[in-house]
């Protein structure tokens, strides 16, 4: 026994760690040459024509000790609970050969990026020469769309700032001909910066060996990362917390915001359809209130202004450009018919409004579908908020016909509790008490429609503001496999 551990701690003075290999460098040589020695972390030329920088990850070297998290904390300075890489884990295999890989990650800078397309003012560049995609600080206004967009959970907000910030692969240091700070804080080199070809059909890409089979999809944004190994993935690899239930963020603007503009324009579209008497009163204050909620929710409200630079790629532009133009509308018809001077073209107002309304809706309903989440998929979220501005018009204007809608919400709206998604887990699970006071609100509704509509509408929108609160609780949001959020 003495002679086999004499063996095993001479054998380990024999390994070459990195450390070891670091002591045995000719230092003089070192300050004169460098790039000789980080010539494996980083490449010794820029992209060329069809190229991009990415990073590649040695599975079979990652240890999973997060010195790389650590020095990517320490260089750019991050707040205490903010981080840009992140390390998760992923198992498989069975009893008799068990599987175990740590993975770490950080913004895959993608081809086709999300978050860039997503962003109402364009505060994301992806670089032309380096294909890094850089977060603007300065541009950002704090609305976090960029973070449903992106698949990977990459972008951070931070609430110091007021504004959402990511991984730009240490574009400075790289520049200057120095490895990125988590490339440099890897012990075991596992980290490294290459080229990968750009402009390729990727439509296979799902299938490609340089990305984990449990990530999320990657023809969606089409990733650069590539992640390399020896050992063949078990058949059953799985996240460590793919069974890991997470309630997502309220985001109680957004509920207030979405119910209250919905209602709006149900309201108003029941006083141009049916003159409904007190519609147009209801509009103009739920309108408003649902507009200014939606401030509350930007980290730099003073900016918003900015909002209208993505409109030619974000649905989230486009519904704030139209609520915008919505609002003054909206108080041209209510206004129109206490001035003392009747005005041919204020006729035009609210049905004017009505028609931006329903757009704006339409926009709404987008901002949600294009983040690819299973339980926002169009149908799902179709439902909700046309349900809302369905209910709300025909509680105005045929309060009997409001009831039957109602209950046809409520009916489709409890489908989405059925099966083993996540969503579904999470409403019969955690959220099952929002579920059981939702769906008591809703009912209570019903029979008061015939009876007392103002009642009955007030009622239903309490319980579409619980809805809406499960909409965003209850959302799938993918993420890199295996890390902790």
């Amino acid at each position: 026994m003495h002679a086999f551990l004499d063996e095993l701690l001479s054998e380990q003075q024999r390994l070459q760690t990195p450390v070891a290999r670091f002591a045995a460098l000719d230092h003089a040589a070192f300050a004169d040459r460098p790039s000789a020695f980080v010539r494996d972390l980083i490449p010794l030329s820029a992209p060329g024509p069809g190229e991009q920088y990415a990073f590649e990850v040695d599975l079979d070297a990652c240890s999973g000790c997060k010195a790389c998290v650590a020095g990517c904390h320490s260089l750019n300075g991050l707040d205490d609970d903010e981080t840009w890489r992140d390390v998760g884990l992923v198992l498989g295999g069975n009893s008799a050969h068990p599987f175990q890989q740590t993975i770490t990650s950080a913004c895959h800078h993608c081809e086709d990026p999300g978050c860039m397309h997503g962003c109402p003012v364009l505060a994301y560049e992806k670089d032309p020469a380096t294909g890094i995609v850089r977060h603007l600080d300065d541009q950002c206004i704090g609305c976090s769309y960029c973070i449903l967009k992106c698949p990977y959970d990459v972008p951070k907000f931070s609430r110091r700032l007021g504004i959402v910030r990511k991984c730009d692969m240490c574009h400075g240091r790289l520049s200057a001909g120095e490895a990125p700070a988590c490339v440099q804080a890897c012990p075991t080199h596992a980290i490294r910066i290459t080229r990968v070809p750009t402009s390729v059909d990727r439509v296979s890409r799902t299938a490609d060996p340089t990305f984990l089979p449990v990530f999320p999809d990657p023809s969606y944004t089409h990733p650069t990362t590539r992640y390399v190994t020896k050992r063949p993935f078990p058949t059953n690899l799985r996240a460590a917390d793919a069974s890991t239930l997470r309630i997502q963020p309220l985001h109680a603007p957004l509920v207030v915001m979405l119910v209250l503009t919905q209602a709006s324009v149900g309201s108003l579209l029941a006083h141009v359809l049916a003159a409904a008497p007190h519609a147009l009163a209801s509009a103009f204050v739920t309108g408003s209130l649902g507009i200014a909620a939606s401030v509350a929710h930007l980290g730099r409200p003073l900016r918003a202004w900015r909002v209208f630079l993505g409109l030619r790629r974000s649905w989230l532009s486009r519904e704030a450009v139209l609520f915008g133009a919505y609002l003054p509308l909206l108080v041209a018809a209510f206004a129109a018919p206490h001035l003392p001077l009747e005005l041919p073209h204020m006729r035009l107002a609210a049905p004017l409004a009505a028609a931006v309304g329903v757009v704006s809706v339409f926009c709404s309903i987008m901002i949600y579908v294009d983040t690819r989440r299973r339980f926002w998929r169009l149908d799902s979220s179709a439902l909700r908020m046309g349900g809302t501005v369905a209910v709300v018009a025909l509680g105005f204007a045929a309060p009997s016909a409001a009831a039957v809608a109602l209950v046809a919400k409520l009916a489709l709206e409890s489908l989405s509790l059925r099966g083993d998604s996540t969503s579904a887990r999470l409403q019969r699970g955690p959220l099952r008490g929002l579920v059981l006071a939702r769906l008591a609100v809703g009912v209570a509704a019903v029979p008061l429609f015939p009876l007392a509509a103002p009642l009955a509408l007030a009622v239903a929108l309490v319980g579409e503001l619980l809805e809406r609160a499960l909409y965003f609780r209850a959302v799938d949001a993918p993420k890199m496999p295996g890390v902790p959020s």
